[in-house]
């Protein structure tokens, strides 16, 4: 899934300016080691703050979403379908968020545990088939985050509008497909290309996991640029819970791509 709520008109609405201040045209982002001096405004410490505060309800989640999946002899022999229904209702109030981020700061510990239990579901799904993979899955998201962290810090790689714009474009079109394809499935088709672990299916997780890693280059751009802008704090939240939304596509992207990996 990817991240549908860090853009500019939320944070234009929720600072009252019209246009978010670009990002300092520096080498380095020193706005992630200052000090948060001020208080009730949003800054890039109150969000990081607030991005661990969510990871360890995600974390949480996951912990009884494990536990609820039963296995016997390497094969699943329970596996909590009402979880879907979680993602669901997940997307649901991302979508509702991203209209009112003054909720945020309530929505956001309610999501990271809910899709903390599906997470957790999945990955003792996939961890049972195959051994090793989520601890795979958790250190390749993790390097992935720290990459895309020091590309943006030190400039390496210019968040423009010709970037933003691509990213997300294609995102939008990658949503459309996952779309589609879960529409056709309802009708007992399949879009085999999506788990296949051919060359194509292998391509096409490695872009999806690659469009989920720029989405994370979004989320730090505008969460600086929302906190020069002077946000009200609640935009801490709501900048904390788009990152944690990235951040759990990509672990998901990254636990099926391993997954078909493994399997050539």
């Amino acid at each position: 899934m990817a991240n549908p709520l860090l853009n500019d008109a939320s944070f234009q609405r929720a600072s009252g300016t019209q246009t978010l201040p670009p990002p300092t045209a520096g080498t380095r982002v020193d706005s992630f080691t200052e000090a948060p001096t001020r208080s009730g405004v949003m800054t890039i410490n109150g969000s990081i703050q607030a991005t661990l505060g969510l990871l360890v309800l995600l974390l949480a989640g996951g912990v009884l979403g494990w536990r609820l999946v039963k296995t016997n002899e390497g094969e699943i022999t329970s596996f909590p379908s009402w979880t879907l229904l979680l993602v669901i209702g997940g997307a649901i109030a991302v979508m509702v968020t991203s209209r009112r981020p003054q909720i945020a700061r309530f929505v956001a510990p309610a999501y990271a545990v809910v899709q903390g239990i599906f997470v957790g579901a999945i990955s003792h799904a996939y961890e049972t088939w195959q051994s090793g993979i989520v601890l795979s899955a958790v250190g390749a998201t993790l390097g992935v985050f720290a990459v895309m962290l020091v590309l943006y810090r030190f400039r390496i790689v210019k968040v423009t509008e010709r970037f933003r714009s691509i990213v997300v474009s294609a995102t939008m079109g990658l949503m459309l497909f996952y779309l589609v394809a879960w529409i056709v499935s309802l009708f007992g088709a399949n879009i085999s290309v999506i788990n296949s672990a051919s060359g194509l299916g292998i391509a096409l997780s490695v872009f999806a996991a690659g469009l989920a890693a720029f989405n994370l280059m979004l989320d730090f751009d505008l969460m600086e640029r929302g906190s020069k802008a002077g946000a009200p704090a609640y935009m801490n939240w709501f900048a904390a819970l788009g990152l944690l939304v990235t951040l759990v596509w990509l672990y998901l992207e990254m636990l099926r791509l391993l997954s078909k990996l493994q399997r050539r």
